[in-house]
């Protein structure tokens, strides 16, 4: 498999020196990401992180095989417990957010990337989930390669490649029964879903994989003219905003929403003609308690718990009035 390597490096995420945490769970995409790790950036630039959550029986056989497979490619391995899972809410999401938190942090302390061993396999299923459960443009988009100092490596790399790969390397994985279980929904769309998909049409997987491709780049343009509105505000006159076409105005007013909430917040978009018809000194409330405020004639957004918003802390561009 030594065109997965090439494909990997060729990247450019994983280099020659730079160091990385690579998050190991112990299955063969995150196997098959830290042999790569190792073999690209060199051994003494790789650390990897286990978080162990207690969840199923086989946690502490997955914990020693990361420990041995570690030990193996001269890599040192944190481990982490998870300690007790929530009673209520997404299990998976909790899991996720520890996993990331925990690698954040490593990472930050070795001046580090962190890697995700995601896989073109996981984009589509990633895809096929937000397009059902999120209306928005961006759930077409799938998951970048690169998000700050998260790295996907291995997005280009399906799931059966990352096994071909970890078998010519005599290196062994651990199987995760619950990634296959109906329980969750991204089981439901791995077993059914997609087989269902494939049935209609043998390239089903691929044509996702490209149609993403192709919003992507698409998405750069709509990014750029949205960049040409704002011109670096993040407040916009709302008789300005009128004026757009209203695509336009949609991307305008949820790149505002995102950049106060610090995250992605959906839905606002949706809301451009209650944004519309605000008077002077009025407000909105908008999905994910981001506020939509218009003072003086310029629209401004506040964050969830009151805060103030980006664009109150801004200094303001020419030609438009402070919302205060």
């Amino acid at each position: 498999m030594s065109e997965i390597l090439e494909d990997v490096s060729a990247g450019g995420l994983l280099a020659l020196g730079r160091p990385v945490v690579v998050m190991l769970s112990g299955g063969r995409d995150s196997v098959c990401l830290l042999d790569l790790a190792v073999r690209i950036a060199g051994p003494e630039r790789v650390s990897a992180l286990h978080l162990n959550y207690g969840l199923r029986p086989e946690a502490a056989g997955d914990e020693t095989h990361c420990a041995a497979l570690c030990q193996r490619l001269g890599v040192p391995l944190t481990v982490q417990a998870a300690g007790p899972s929530p009673q209520t809410g997404n299990l998976q999401a909790w899991a996720r957010e520890l996993r990331y938190a925990a690698a954040d942090e490593l990472a930050a302390a070795r001046g580090a990337d962190m890697a995700a061993g995601h896989t073109a396999t996981d984009q589509v299923e990633t895809i096929l989930y937000r397009l059902a459960s999120s209306p928005s443009r961006r759930a077409l988009l799938g998951m970048r390669p690169r998000e700050g100092s998260l790295i996907r490596p291995l997005l280009g790399v399906t799931r059966e490649q990352t096994a071909a790969y970890c078998r010519q390397r005599g290196l062994a994985w651990r199987d995760d029964d619950s990634n296959e279980a109906e329980t969750y929904a991204r089981g439901r769309i791995r077993t059914r879903l997609v087989p269902a998909l494939k049935e209609i049409h043998p390239a089903a997987e691929a044509n996702v994989l490209a149609l993403a491709e192709i919003l992507r780049d698409e998405a750069a343009v709509l990014d750029a003219a949205v960049d040409a509105v704002l011109s670096g505000r993040h407040e916009i006159g709302l008789g300005r905003l009128r004026q757009l076409p209203s695509a336009l105005a949609r991307l305008v007013v949820q790149r505002l929403a995102d950049e106060t909430a610090g995250r992605p917040a959906p839905g606002t978009a949706r809301r451009l003609p209650d944004i519309l018809a605000l008077r002077d000194h009025a407000a909105l409330d908008l999905p994910h308690g981001v506020r939509a405020t218009v003072t003086r004639g310029v629209l401004s957004f506040t964050s969830p718990g009151g805060e103030r918003s980006i664009a109150e802390n801004a200094k303001p561009g020419p030609g438009v009035s402070p919302a205060s």
